[in-house]
């Protein structure tokens, strides 16, 4: 076959390879934290799945001391190495990918390449990021609690590989157009920014009684073992209350997973953190636990009840929304309190919406952080400040808050449309480049097929070649007594 022509069904020059061909691969870990001088004045960048923010990597939040690199499994990753995260909660929805410029070390959610000769590194960060949709729906996990990729999976993914000069040419031309595409993004993503800040507020004030003009009062309120910070005054006729004392609020249940297989157990469907997000829920993967008849019954979801996380990120504490009975028998995880009100003294949207505003800064001054979580007790929610306007006015209430909403939904909604075709016109672009329609072939550059041949001759002839052995230290036997060797 003529090489240069390029393999059946692609352009002239191209070939097909796998990616894990295309690089050294390297994984992550995480030094001890049992080891301070490990984490002590460290200059050794540390990437996790929180630095992986941007295209091209421009520093991590974390950073080791050299000495981890001696006494840890942790590996040094060279400079211009393509890092991916292969295990987060992210995976859900796509696969993180950025170019590394500097040396890098990985936590144990990250993988690496570091391309090998003949592969333009910005390139192989750009042709992952086009197959996102493959690689999530065909390299995932099952089963697994936190999402994942199956990692040789991965590595068998296979990639159409043009030639050097091309790989050049076509990052060149993405970065040109994607420059245009991420500033529709950027005015896109502002305006959902926006809207989101607006919602809150609207729903935060309105569940204050500060939409309208009425005259307002200092609030009044017992002191309690909680930071509560300046609470805002309410209208004529209503007056603060803490949650415990206005709702019934538990935890949920702790898997044990040595009792899966207890037949005297009943299986129910849960909700996790994932599941309770600020003002919505998302219930298109809510998985299952096995738990006694009796914590069944006794954690069964009501129409009415409102979850609150309990643990996360700390701008995510108390997050939550409005259960409104969408999963027959639900129940939720030792992470997600219910807040079941008593006797019907407050509307639930008013309490959910208060806690998403009110109660975001509240709890992240009453949380406790841990070195990678956030939470707050149960003790604590309790505590949680609540405006209790008057029975008869909550139902108008309700309905006017929603008519601001609905006007900031407009709004929103154009946001969306426009991040949508933005998204859209990035996809487009990413198609064309690794289909060869973006850029155009030159007869003049060396097919793929040659660079791939000399990658790997020359994997084979390092696989073959022998390893070197530590130069061996002399010993010397000690010398009879009486005969040791003199000082000179």
């Amino acid at each position: 076959m003529d090489t240069a022509a390029g393999e059946e069904g692609l352009p002239a020059g191209w070939v097909r390879a796998r990616l894990g061909e295309l690089g050294t691969w390297y994984g992550g870990g995480t030094p001890s934290k049992r080891r301070p001088d490990f984490w002590a004045d460290g200059t050794v960048p540390w990437l996790s799945p929180k630095d992986m923010g941007e295209d091209v990597l421009s520093e991590t939040q974390d950073k080791i001391h050299e000495s981890a690199l001696e006494e840890s499994p942790v590996r040094l990753v060279p400079a211009n190495s393509v890092a991916l995260v292969v295990r987060s909660g992210i995976l859900e929805r796509k696969v993180p990918v950025a170019l590394v410029p500097f040396p890098v070390t990985l936590n144990q959610d990250m993988k690496a390449i570091y391309p090998h000769k003949g592969i333009d590194a910005r390139w192989l960060a750009w042709v992952i990021r086009s197959q996102e949709r493959f690689i999530l729906d065909s390299c995932r996990k099952r089963g697994t609690t936190v999402a994942s990729l199956e990692i040789p999976w991965l590595m068998d993914v296979e990639l159409s590989i043009p030639p050097l000069a091309e790989q050049h040419r076509i990052v060149a031309k993405l970065n040109e157009q994607i420059a245009h595409i991420e500033t529709g993004e950027a005015a896109a993503r502002s305006a959902l920014a926006g809207s989101v800040r607006l919602a809150e507020h609207v729903t935060g004030q309105g569940a204050c009684g500060a939409l309208g003009d009425e005259d307002r009062f200092p609030a009044d309120l017992a002191v309690a073992d909680a930071d509560d910070g300046d609470l805002p005054a309410l209208p004529k006729g209503w007056h603060w209350s803490r949650l415990g004392e206005i709702a019934a609020v538990v935890g949920g249940v702790t898997k044990d997973s040595k009792k899966q297989s207890d037949p005297a157990y009943v299986e129910v469907p849960y909700l996790r953190v994932a599941n309770v997000q600020r003002g919505n829920l998302v219930l298109d993967n809510v998985t299952t636990i096995r738990v006694p008849l009796a914590k069944a019954e006794a954690l069964r979801l009501e129409k009415g009840d409102v979850l609150l996380n309990e643990g996360g990120d700390r701008d995510k504490l108390g997050r939550g929304w409005i259960w409104e009975g969408q999963v027959d028998d639900c129940i939720h995880q030792n992470h997600v309190f219910r807040a079941r009100v008593i006797g019907e003294v407050i509307h639930p949207t008013l309490l959910a919406w208060h806690a998403n505003s009110f109660g975001k800064s509240w709890c992240e001054r009453n949380g406790k952080q841990t070195v990678n979580l956030a939470s707050i007790s149960l003790r604590k929610i309790k505590l949680l400040p609540v405006p209790i306007p008057p029975q008869e006015l909550q139902e108008q209430l309700v309905k006017d808050i929603e008519g601001h909403l609905e006007n900031v939904r407009v709004g929103q909604a154009v946001a969306e449309g426009a991040f949508a075709q933005a998204q859209e016109l990035r996809a487009a672009l990413l198609r064309t480049a690794f289909t060869g329609a973006l850029v155009p072939q030159d007869p003049a550059d060396e097919p793929a097929s040659v660079l791939l041949d000399r990658i790997r001759a020359e994997r084979e002839a390092a696989t073959k070649a022998p390893r070197k052995r530590a130069p061996r230290k002399e010993t010397r036997k000690p010398a009879p007594p009486g005969q040791e060797e003199l000082p000179q």
